[in-house]
């Protein structure tokens, strides 16, 4: 270990906790005001928030579009399911479940390419009016095919991270065909829950899928400090971990209120993009 490592290692448990402090402070000082102002600051940074292509409660948008809210929302939510059902267990799901994976990253992409062709077509003013698509998009694909590519951020995702974390692994697939199933089941059904756009549902889901943005740059963050630091594979419990996830929250909050700055500065509105509506 070198001296730099050593003289870091020593001066962050003092240091970590006053710069997530005072990012914190910034993002919430320069953040719209209320608690889904907040959430809206966070959507902003990852979303093109376009009106249209959003939940509503009521008339306030959520603070993802729908392909968003399904995408992190489900990601958060898989992650979470994981932390209960899989433990510590390390490996890639098996072949089939990876397939399954690679399936719905298709479904995905499609349903975004072609979504994003239908944009161009409504906002080029004649430009593009020939622009092929393959069919009309709606909120419901997109609320479909973004928690479908949640749950594979967080299938994938989840064992990267015990295999980098923990000193001792559990070397079985962190997730199993039967695991997946349950975890498909509860996103399709809140996905239907949140067709009904009822408040109290898009309520909860606003908050999920906002602090679900926030958790995964958090966990990305932690790791890369973790490999920079040199610590993978040398945690025994949770608590020990304090360090590199505050050190990753303070990185996620700086990411977020950097890319909220910049476009606040280039379109002058927390909203959409300006020109870009359907």
């Amino acid at each position: 270990m070198s001296r730099l490592t050593q003289k870091l290692k020593t001066v962050l448990p003092w240091f970590a906790p006053a710069a997530a402090l005072l990012a914190f402070a910034a993002w919430m000082y320069l953040s719209p005001e209320g608690a889904l102002g907040k959430l809206d600051a966070i959507g902003y940074a990852v979303c093109h928030r376009i009106d249209a292509r959003s939940f509503h409660i009521d008339d306030r948008q959520l603070p993802l579009c729908a392909r968003c809210t399904g995408e992190f929302y489900a990601a958060g939510a898989g992650l979470l399911f994981q932390l209960f059902a899989s433990g510590r267990r390390s490996k890639l799901p098996s072949r089939g479940v990876l397939a399954v994976f690679f399936l719905l990253f298709f479904a995905f992409g499609l349903d975004g390419s072609n979504s994003y062709l239908y944009l161009l077509k409504q906002t080029s003013r004649g430009a593009l009016d020939h622009i092929p698509t393959l069919y009309t998009p709606n909120n419901v694909l997109r609320l479909f095919t973004g928690s479908g590519m949640g749950i594979v951020i967080a299938g994938v995702l989840y064992p990267v991270v015990n295999q980098t974390l923990w000193r001792s692994l559990d070397s079985r697939p962190a997730l199993s065909w039967k695991t997946l199933g349950v975890l498909a089941a509860l996103v399709v059904f809140l996905d239907l829950l949140i067709l009904t756009e009822n408040p109290a549902i898009l309520y909860p889901i606003a908050y999920l899928s906002a602090l679900g943005v926030l958790s995964l740059l958090t966990i990305v963050f932690a790791i890369l400090w973790i490999i920079v630091m040199r610590q993978d594979n040398a945690f025994e419990h949770p608590r020990e971990l304090w360090l590199p996830l505050l050190a990753g929250f303070t990185l996620a909050i700086l990411m977020l209120l950097g890319i909220d700055l910049l476009r606040l500065q280039w379109t002058g509105t927390w909203g959409e993009f300006p020109g870009l509506s359907g």
